[in-house]
């Protein structure tokens, strides 16, 4: 009867780019600058849309929820990826890395459904404008926010749980920037091809339905303006929407490459990239696209400035 050495794991090391460790004082900067960046450009949309009259809208309120999201998805990634580099101590434990993958996949998923909101009230304003402020009132806007918060909670911790639960042998080397799906179910014992169909459907799911939703309202959406009779309705019609189209088209096409990538290549170099592409610069990138596209937003930003510097 064969033996086999199962190695009960405690911690993980999370190697992230150690094996560019000339550049590591680099890469320190370049992440701290990122998140300051990040902190910065949508902790300041969160201050504008929270304290300008003019800004107290579903849509800014939805965009103001949405830029917290942003921050707590990067604080559950950056911050321990700047101590891992500047301490040169990459170990994790399994329930720090537990935490880390479960914060990780509610975040996304409140991501996803808070892009799905924002989609339903351009829909209202633009196809329902004389019901938009019967249907779109305080308090669905706070239970359309609430309820993207805590759709997935339940089911997603099930699946950390599911993740975890079975053993991990080998190395405990994650060949991987933080604690996700792809290099831990890599790590896991036996075959876990069952487990992976499993997984992949459940996120898929939570991934598709949001997404759905947006399609059927920016197809209802086009509908509507190339009904308009002047070019100019339609060109304003267009304009409300464009940021978020923009910001729909980054989270979801880099998430799907990343995920993509990790499920058929080998190459963990290039997994890590795309990663970073899909976890980190989209939350920076996606403050710029509001405030270029938006004037009203850009107006809240000098009256805000304007009265600090008074």
């Amino acid at each position: 009867m064969a033996i086999t050495n199962l190695t009960i794991m405690e911690e993980f090391i999370l190697l992230g780019f150690s094996e560019y460790p000339n550049i590591q004082g680099f890469l320190f900067v370049l992440f701290l600058f990122i998140y300051i960046s990040i902190l910065l450009g949508n902790g300041l949309i969160i201050i504008i849309t929270s304290v300008e009259s003019a800004l107290q809208t579903p849509m800014y309120y939805f965009l103001g929820n949405f830029s917290f999201v942003e921050i707590c998805y990067t604080s559950n990634i950056l911050p321990r990826m700047l101590v891992n580099i500047w301490r040169q101590k990459r170990n994790i434990s399994l329930l720090s890395c537990a935490a880390q993958l479960c914060f990780f996949l509610i975040l996304g998923v409140t991501e996803s459904f808070l892009l799905a909101v924002m989609a339903y009230d351009r829909y209202v304003a633009i196809c329902k404008p004389l019901y938009y402020p019967i249907i779109m009132n305080q308090r669905i806007c706070v239970q359309m926010v609430f309820g993207s918060w805590v759709i997935g909670i339940p089911v997603l911790i099930g699946l950390t749980y599911q993740v975890f639960s079975g053993p991990f042998c080998g190395s405990n080397k994650l060949n991987h920037i933080f604690c996700d799906l792809p290099p831990l179910l890599k790590l896991a014992c036996g075959d876990t091809s069952g487990d992976e169909v499993f997984l992949y459907v459940h996120c898929f799911l939570f991934g598709l339905t949001p997404f759905l939703m947006i399609l059927m309202s920016y197809i209802r959406i086009l509908s509507t303006v190339l009904k308009l009779p002047l070019i100019t309705g339609r060109s304003k019609a267009f304009s409300t929407c464009s940021s978020h189209v923009m910001v729909v088209c980054l989270f979801y096409g880099s998430g799907l490459i990343a995920y993509f990538q990790s499920m058929t290549s080998s190459s963990g170099s290039i997994d890590k990239i795309f990663s970073v592409i899909y976890t980190i610069v989209t939350p920076m990138i996606n403050p710029l696209i509001y405030s270029l596209r938006n004037k009203d937003l850009i107006v809240g930003i000098k009256k805000l400035f304007s009265k600090c510097g008074g």
